[in-house]
C-alpha cells in the first residue's frame, strides 16, 4: 500500500494500513484530487494503504461498531454484578495421565515470544488478525509462536522469554470462558514477563483471587470498567515518554479503555507507563501499567491507527519484555518513489544532487516497465516503454547509485490489465496485485486479489521485471516494495524469496496463523516502526511515517513536511525505532529538504535500507 494514484507517484498515507486493526480487509482509502506534473502530464495522487478510519478491512472495520457495542453492554452487565461468566472446562484427564509426573516443558532457545489470541464469539475472527499484527511486532526480536488462548497448556509462560495475550472477545452471558485457568494461574506466579492486551483481565483476578491480585499488582481488574459515569468519553490522547500521541476513532465505534481501580496504601504502587486523557472531562488514567512481570494494555490498540497514534506505546513496550537491554537508537530513512522509464531524468539528478550533498543514502524504488494501456496520457494511443528504451532515464539512475542510491524494485508494471484500478490503468496510478475501485464517497476501497492471481503469476512478475533491470545494464534489486502496498497473501509469499527484504506496509489476511484458507475479506494493515520477521516468514523494513502530499485526496488531508517531521518526533517514543518515509521526485527538493532538515534536527541519523534490518 504505497500510494494510490499517480504515475510516478502520488502519496499513499492513506491506503497503508486503513487499518490495521487496524488494517483488516478490503480497507478504503482515498486518493488524491490534485495533479503533479511528470513529463507533461498531470497524475492523480496516491494513498497509503492500510491506515485509514480502521487498519482493517472493509468487513473488519464494519464489525468493529458492533463489537464495541457488544463490550460496552458486557461491561456494564459486569459492573452492575450481572454478568454471568461460564468458567472453561477443565481439561480432560484419564487415570494414567492424572498419575503421571508433570514434565517440564522446554524453553525455546534464544528470545521467543508467545503470542494468544481469542477465537470465539461473532468477532472471534478479530483474535487472529490482532495476533498477526502482535506477532510481526515480536518478529523483530527473535522466534514468535502464536496459539489461540483455549490452546493453551500448564507450564507454557516458562518456554518462552515472555508471553503476549491479546483480549478481543469479552466473555460473559452466552458466551463461555475460553481461556484456561492454567494460564490464569500461570500469568500470577510466572517471574516472566506477561503483557495482557484488552478484555478479560478481571478473569484472572476472579481466578487467582481478587486480594491476592491486589497484593502483587496493586490494582484491582474487577473493579474496572471501560466506561465512567456511563460513557466511553473521548480519550484523543496517550502521553507517553513525554511523547503526546494520537487516538482517533469516529463516534460510534469506540470500545474504550479500561479504567484501572488502584489499590492504594499499603498495595504495591503499579507503574503508570503511559496516561490516556479525556478531551471532554480532561480526566487522566492510565493507559498501560506495569507491577511485577504483569504489564496491562487497556484497550486493543490496533484498530485504529496512525503515524504518530498510540500504538507507538505497544510498538516500544515490547522492547521491555523482550530486549530491556536495548539502546537508545533513533534511526531515519528516505525513498524516492515511483520511478519509471517516464521519469524526468533532470529531476531525478536534481534529488541525487541534494541528496548527495547531504550525505544521505537512500532508496530508489524503481519500475521498470511504464504502460498506457488506454493512452490516458498519449492521446489515445497505447505506449509502453522499457528502461532499456529510456536510456537517459537509466543514465540517471545510474548517476544516483553513484551517489548513494540503493536500487529497489517496485512491481513490475505498477497497474493491472487494461482497466481502472483503481484510476487509470497506468503505471504508477493503479495497484498491480489487487483490486480497488473509488466508491461513491471518495474513498478507495480494496476488492481483493486480482482475477488469476497465484504464486506462478506474482512470481511472473518479479521475474519479468527482474529482466528489464538486466536489460538496461542495472544490477539487480534485492528489496522490493509492493504498488500501492497491496497484495495477496499468495503474492508476499510468492514475492518475497527473490529479495532480501520487502520494505513496506502489508496487508495480513485471516487464516495465516490458524492455517485455515485464507480469507481475503478479512485482513488487518499494518506498518512498523524497525524491521520484523512478518508471519509471512519475510524481513520487512520500516515504512511508518508516509508521504509528502501538498494537497488532499480520497477523503485524506494534505500531508506537509511539518506533518511528517511531527510524526518522526512522536516516534522517537520507540526505543530503537526508525522514522522512514518516501517522496516523489516530481515534486521540488525543497519540500524534501524540509522534511530532512526537521527529522534531523530531532536527532535522528539518516541510514541506508540494507542498514534498517540491522
Amino acid at each position: 500500500m504505497k500510494e494510490l494514484r499517480g504515475r510516478s507517484g502520488i502519496s499513499r498515507v492513506s491506503l497503508i494500513l486503513a487499518l490495521v486493526a487496524a488494517l483488516l480487509g478490503g480497507v478504503a482509502f482515498s486518493a488524491g484530487a490534485e495533479g503533479a506534473a511528470d513529463g507533461g502530464r498531470t497524475r492523480p495522487p496516491h494513498g497509503l494503504a492500510g491506515v485509514g478510519p480502521a487498519s482493517l478491512s472493509g468487513a473488519g472495520s464494519g464489525d468493529l461498531k458492533k463489537w464495541a457495542a457488544d463490550r460496552l453492554q458486557k461491561d456494564q452487565l459486569r459492573q452492575a454484578h450481572k454478568l454471568t461468566i461460564t468458567p472453561a472446562p477443565a481439561p480432560k484427564t484419564t487415570a494414567q495421565t492424572a498419575a503421571a509426573p508433570v514434565q517440564p516443558l522446554a524453553a525455546a532457545a534464544g528470545t521467543s515470544a508467545l503470542v494468544l489470541y481469542d477465537t470465539t464469539g461473532p468477532y472471534g475472527y478479530l483474535g487472529e488478525l490482532y495476533a498477526m499484527a502482535v506477532a510481526n511486532l515480536a518478529g523483530h526480536f527473535g522466534t514468535v509462536t502464536s496459539k489461540p488462548v483455549s490452546a493453551y497448556t500448564a507450564g507454557m509462560t516458562e518456554q518462552y522469554t515472555a508471553t503476549i495475550y491479546i483480549g478481543s472477545t469479552y466473555y460473559g452471558g452466552t458466551l463461555p470462558d475460553a481461556i484456561p485457568a492454567a494460564f490464569y494461574q500461570d500469568a500470577m506466579k510466572t517471574s516472566r514477563p506477561v503483557t495482557w492486551v484488552g478484555d478479560n483481565i478481571w478473569g484472572m483476578a476472579n481466578a487467582v483471587g481478587i486480594e491476592n491480585f491486589k497484593q502483587k499488582y496493586g490494582w484491582d481488574p474487577t473493579n474496572s470498567y471501560y466506561e465512567t459515569n456511563g460513557t466511553v468519553g473521548n480519550i484523543n490522547k496517550v502521553t507517553y515518554k513525554n511523547q503526546d500521541l494520537t487516538r482517533k476513532i469516529p463516534a460510534g465505534f469506540d470500545g474504550g479503555v479500561l479504567h484501572p481501580a488502584l489499590s492504594g496504601t499499603g498495595y504495591p504502587a503499579p507503574n503508570q507507563l503511559a496516561v490516556a486523557t479525556d478531551a471532554n472531562s480532561g480526566a487522566t488514567s492510565p493507559w498501560a501499567l506495569r507491577t511485577a512481570n504483569l504489564t496491562y494494555v487497556g484497550e486493543i490498540p490496533f484498530s485504529y491507527v496512525s503515524e504518530s497514534d498510540r500504538v507507538i506505546v505497544f510498538e516500544d513496550l515490547l522492547f521491555d519484555g523482550l530486549a530491556p537491554a536495548t539502546a537508545e537508537r533513533h534511526r531515519a530513512f528516505v525513498r524516492l518513489e515511483d520511478i519509471s522509464p517516464k521519469s524526468d531524468p533532470a529531476e531525478l539528478k536534481a534529488m541525487a544532487d541534494y541528496l548527495y550533498s547531504q550525505k544521505i543514502p537512500y532508496g530508489i524504488n524503481v519500475i521498470p516497465t511504464y504502460t498506457d494501456p488506454k493512452g490516458v496520457y498519449n492521446g489515445g494511443k497505447a505506449e509502453t516503454v522499457t528502461l532499456a528504451q529510456a536510456p537517459q532515464v537509466v543514465s540517471a539512475l545510474k548517476y544516483m547509485l553513484q551517489r548513494g542510491a540503493v536500487l529497489m524494485e517496485h512491481g513490475y508494471t505498477h497497474q493491472y490489465s487494461n482497466v481502472n484500478n483503481p484510476y487509470t490503468g497506468v503505471t504508477g496510478d493503479d495497484f498491480e496485485f489487487f483490486r480497488a475501485h473509488v466508491d461513491a464517497s471518495d474513498n478507495v476501497v480494496y476488492d481483493g486479489p486480482v482475477s488469476g492471481d497465484s504464486a506462478v503469476w506474482a512470481q511472473s512478475r518479479v521475474t519479468s521485471g527482474l529482466a528489464g533491470f538486466a536489460a538496461a545494464g542495472l544490477p539487480k534489486p534485492t528489496l522490493w516494495t509492493t504498488p500501492h502496498y497491496a497484495g495477496s497473501a499468495t503474492d508476499y509469499r510468492a514475492i518475497s524469496p527473490n529479495f532480501s527484504a520487502r520494505l513496506e506496509r502489508s496487508l495480513y489476511f485471516a487464516g495465516t496463523l490458524s492455517g485455515q484458507p485464507v480469507n481475503a475479506a478479512r485482513y488487518i494493515g499494518q506498518f512498523f516502526p524497525y524491521a520484523v520477521k512478518d508471519v509471512y516468514g519475510t524481513t520487512v523494513l520500516p515504512e511508518n511515517i508516509g508521504n509528502y502530499e501538498p494537497v488532499p485526496y480520497n477523503n485524506h488531508p494534505a500531508r506537509l513536511p511539518a506533518d511528517l517531521v511531527a510524526s518522526a518526533k512522536a516516534n522517537l517514543a520507540v526505543r530503537d525505532g526508525v522514522a522512514s518515509f518516501f517522496y516523489h521526485p516530481y515534486y521540488p527538493v525543497q519540500p524534501l529538504k524540509d522534511t530532512i532538515e526537521g527529522i534531523k534536527a530531532l536527532g535522528y541519523t539518516f541510514v541506508g535500507p540494507t542498514d534498517l534490518a540491522q
